[in-house]
């Protein structure tokens, strides 16, 4: 089995929401881990309670960051290894009628969960890099005794050794469950459940083409929908989280919260529109042969996702609101000088017009790729 440069470019999704995810759970895990060796020096009672506070949000970014990425990193993990069979069928199906079993061809798909190694690697990296100067923010008034930076092995086995383990086997098991189909299945490249695509909403009476393509193509696509989902998700709730964390925390968290959502939006949008426009190539290239406009062929295969970026975007605005209320009201209740928040209604129209921009400007983008696709281009595939 042999993964392209095309293939594994595909991959540097997951190596980047990996890289975020143990940028952030380094950081505070090791500040929680490191911290604990003070906690008998904390005498007085009211820097005793910040001292729980900081342990408590250790916890609470470390939990919810990890898990929301890691739960994404697997998701994306399964779809692009589902998408590299269904795109490779022929090459599978040769191997598997030269003998070699499902288990061994599917023992080369760990190369799939390695990108998780150095997503976390880099990750676990940088945030030993910039961990000196977290820990002076983290203590800027010097409220609680100063502490080095010092290395737990604990951390990165759990950061980078477990995760690159677990995502390569979740890879190789995958794998081994996809190709559990006859080898002419394979040969023919023919659906691996061995039945014939439905037609959703051709038949019905007056339904339009395009409309009905729209609908079909949101429907066939669900991963993406979902990725696409998570990308405005991320952009909502990061950028608006940005706007609070300078009155909250300190402009270092603010101006980190703000980075790694545009990357992970940025980079799990681009990701999923472009996968959405190159598995519909065949069908753009055959609209244009029938006189279709660029227009229409856009809003055909790239307006039906519009509906769904809103609803992230929505998502993500009820999201961080819940979650900063959360830290304010639970967490650091018992902390004097902690303003209390309100929602924040400037910063989202703020976030949301940015949104709308860059969305509108990334799907212009894609339709002039969409219009220099051609029959030509597709024949000679």
């Amino acid at each position: 089995m042999v993964v392209g440069i095309k293939d594994g470019a595909k991959l540097a999704g997951i190596v980047i929401i990996s890289f975020c995810a143990v940028l952030v759970c380094t950081m505070f895990m090791n500040y929680q881990a490191d911290i604990a060796g003070i906690e008998k020096e904390i005498i007085s009672e009211q820097v005793r309670i910040f001292y729980q506070a900081q342990v408590a949000t250790a916890k609470m970014v470390s939990g919810l960051s990890g898990g929301c990425l890691c739960l994404t990193s697997a998701v994306m993990l399964l779809f692009f290894i589902k998408q590299y069979i269904d795109t490779h069928k022929k090459e599978l199906g040769i191997l598997k009628a030269l003998g070699y079993t499902n288990l061994k061809i599917a023992g080369n798909f760990w190369v799939f969960g390695s990108s998780v190694f150095l997503g976390t690697g880099l990750g676990f990296a940088g945030a030993f890099l910039i961990m000196p100067y977290f820990y002076r923010v983290q203590n800027l008034e010097e409220l609680l005794p100063a502490f080095p930076v010092r290395f737990h092995p604990a951390v990165p086995v759990y950061l980078v050794v477990i995760p690159t383990a677990a995502f390569s086997l979740l890879a190789v098991c995958y794998a081994w469950i996809r190709l559990k189909m006859p080898v002419l299945s394979l040969l023919r490249e023919t659906l691996s459940d061995g039945r014939k695509r439905k037609k959703h909403g051709a038949d019905k009476e007056g339904g339009l083409f395009l409309e009905d393509l729209k609908r079909n193509t949101l429907r066939d696509k669900k991963v993406l929908a979902f990725f696409i989902l998570f990308a405005c998700f991320c952009f909502s709730s990061m950028t608006q989280m940005s706007f609070s964390m300078d009155e909250l925390a300190s402009e270092m968290m603010a101006i980190m919260i703000m980075l790694i959502g545009l990357v992970l939006a940025c980079t799990t949008l681009f990701l999923a529109i472009t996968t959405v426009v190159d598995g519909n190539k065949k069908t753009i290239a055959m609209m244009r042969v029938f006189g279709y406009s660029q227009g229409e062929c856009t809003r055909a295969i790239l307006g039906g996702y519009r509906p769904v970026a809103y609803i992230g975007f929505a998502v993500g605005t009820v999201y961080q609101y819940v979650l900063l209320r959360i830290a304010v009201d639970l967490v650091f209740r018992d902390m004097e000088g902690i303003p209390e928040y309100e929602f924040d209604f400037p910063a989202m129209l703020v976030s949301l017009g940015a949104f709308a921009v860059i969305y509108e400007i990334v799907m212009y983008g894609y339709s002039k790729r969409i219009r220099n696709i051609s029959l030509k281009e597709i024949m000679l595939e």
